[in-house]
């Protein structure tokens, strides 16, 4: 009886095919991927259906229930569409691959530039300093938001701006 159920089993996992090779658990350090579409500033959804966190910074809120749309989340969430307007981007994974919520964490990249670092620097999101990633990429990112404060761009243009 036992037997019959375990060639069961091994006749619908080969029925089912292989299983997806898009999680972030078996991809490599970098890996091009689809757009599928995108979410807010800060988060992407990418084909088939692996919804990524940038890793290092906190774009402003334009979607997230039960709350306000914050100020520059709604330009937060067009620079991101028309960054990765092409369709393809890279994605980077460092040390720490997922966030709280399991969402795996990622540097995104069209060509050379790298849309966590272009948010900072349009002043559209602010560099989190609390994940575990590398130490190079937080240095680019707080330069990045620096350069954005001192331009007064984006989130850093209003007289109140943290």
């Amino acid at each position: 009886m036992i037997g019959i159920a375990l060639l069961a089993l091994i006749a619908y996992r080969q029925w089912q095919g292989p299983e997806p090779s898009y999680s972030p658990h078996n991809l490599p350090a970098t890996t091009e991927l689809a757009v599928r579409r995108v979410v807010d500033g800060d988060t992407i959804l990418f084909e088939p259906d692996m919804r990524v966190r940038l890793i290092g910074v906190n774009a402003p809120e334009s979607v997230k229930p039960e709350s306000p749309v914050e100020p520059f989340g709604p330009e937060a969430s067009q620079f991101t569409k028309q960054f990765v307007s092409g369709g393809v981007a890279r994605l980077e994974y460092d040390r720490e691959r997922f966030d709280q919520y399991g969402r795996p964490l990622a540097y995104v990249w069209v060509g050379d530039r790298m849309l966590n670092e272009e948010l900072l620097r349009a002043g559209l999101a602010r560099w989190e300093r609390n994940y575990n990633y590398s130490g190079e990429k937080k240095q680019r990112f707080r330069a990045a938001e620096e350069e954005a404060r001192d331009a007064r761009r984006g989130i850093w243009s209003s007289a109140t701006a943290p």
